[in-house]
């Protein structure tokens, strides 16, 4: 059975990146068909879809984050990574991996603020 954990800073300044990183267990993040997705929860909203990186190193994000947003892999550890530019508080959120067949992480809190 795969397991995702999410794994980063929990404090980062406005206009700083984030960077978080998955590592997945239990199956390669470069199995056939896997997709694997960044989603996020402020405080008191709805979930919100980043963005993925599929087996084959695809990459498709939401429109509204794409400016800002990469998704990146690093195979031989098996973690796949996000970063964001130039937060805000708005980004501010709980930051969950996920993988194609509904896995997730347990997720991880990120503060915006200086």
């Amino acid at each position: 059975q795969v397991q995702l954990q999410e794994s980063g800073p929990g404090l980062v300044k406005p206009s700083q990146t984030l960077s978080l990183t998955c590592t997945v267990s239990g199956g390669p993040i470069t199995a056939d068909y896997y997709y694997w997705t960044w989603i996020r929860q402020p405080p008191g909203k709805g979930l919100e879809w980043m963005g993925r990186i599929g087996y084959d190193g695809s990459t498709y994000y939401s429109p509204s984050l794409k400016s800002r947003s990469s998704i990146s892999r690093d195979t031989s550890k098996n973690q796949f990574s996000l970063h964001l530019t130039s937060v805000t508080p708005e980004d501010m959120a709980v930051y969950y991996c996920a993988d194609s067949t509904g896995e997730w992480g347990q997720g991880t809190q990120v503060t915006v603020s200086s």
